[in-house]
């Protein structure tokens, strides 16, 4: 539960750190120029795909209310993660580690869709079986397939304006 719950305050500080890490490699492990150039380009969309799969596993109703990721959502994360930190270390292997996170950010992002429509789908027939008991439970004389049983119709009957005062006006021209 502890690794759940880090990995849900993690996945919103990783939008900052994980794309600072690869220039700080940079930095660090002394690269070429031109893949400073590449760094300025994917880090920003790196920053953007983390914060999207961020957003989306927080769509989920039930990581909000118990403030807890899957497991799944761990070991992609996880996952995604160490090739993004691989990634920026600049070993002699840099371009797998690329293609490796690449392959790691579509995974996550296909498994945290999968699990938000897996939980909705779940979550609407909960909604559908519980209305249809509240529905049962209302008894005959109700609208077949509604919960509420129906309202009587309010007519108010003619509706009497009171007085009206007319004021007819005429145009200039046809005064003379």
């Amino acid at each position: 539960m502890i690794i759940r719950r880090a990995f849900y305050y993690w996945r919103f500080a990783a939008i900052f750190v994980l794309p600072a890490w690869p220039f700080v490699g940079w930095g660090l492990f002394g690269e070429s120029g031109w893949s400073l150039f590449g760094l300025f380009i994917a880090m920003p969309i790196l920053a953007i795909a983390l914060a999207a799969i961020a957003f989306l596993i927080s769509a989920r109703a039930s990581v909000r209310t118990t403030k807890l990721v899957s497991w799944t959502d761990v070991g992609l994360l996880a996952l995604w993660h160490v090739t993004i930190i691989c990634f920026g270390s600049f070993s002699s292997g840099v371009a797998l580690w690329a293609v490796l996170g690449v392959v790691a950010g579509l995974a996550a992002f296909w498994g945290v869709i999968a699990q938000l429509i897996s939980e909705t789908a779940r979550r609407a027939r909960e909604t559908m079986a519980e209305f249809e008991r509240m529905a049962a439970a209302a008894g005959p004389g109700t609208v077949p397939g509604s919960a509420i049983p129906p309202q009587p119709r309010f007519d108010p009957g003619p509706i009497d304006g009171g007085e009206f005062i007319v004021i007819e006006e005429s145009k200039p021209d046809e005064r003379r």
